[in-house]
């Protein structure tokens, strides 16, 4: 809906659009060089949007930090209980075997 303040016409979004879509707007400035490539991914079909863009990067550093708690808890896991001479030895058999049943 667009209303008219100060003699302009403004887009009015309603107070109760981002609590039924579950999100909620953010600014944030870039650089020229980053939006240039921003649009340049939209533009080339990439990305439907700006906003489906930068979702998705912010999607992208969220998993690659999961990843790195994960593998950080394994390590801690490790570290605290560390493998067996056997469980070592088994390990490295079987990495051995599938390095062989690889078709290189």
């Amino acid at each position: 809906m667009f209303v008219e303040r100060r003699g302009y016409l403004a887009l009015c979004i309603p107070i109760w659009y981002g609590d039924c879509m579950g999100s909620e707007q953010i600014a944030v400035r870039l650089p020229q060089d980053l939006l240039v490539k921003l649009d340049n991914l939209v533009r080339s079909g990439a990305y439907q949007s700006r906003a489906a863009a930068v979702r998705a990067g912010i999607e992208a550093i969220a998993q690659t930090e999961r990843r790195r708690e994960l593998d950080q808890s394994i390590i801690d896991g490790y570290t605290r209980i560390p493998p067996t001479r056997l469980e070592e030895e088994d390990g490295l058999a079987s990495l051995r075997h599938a390095i062989a049943e690889e078709p290189w």
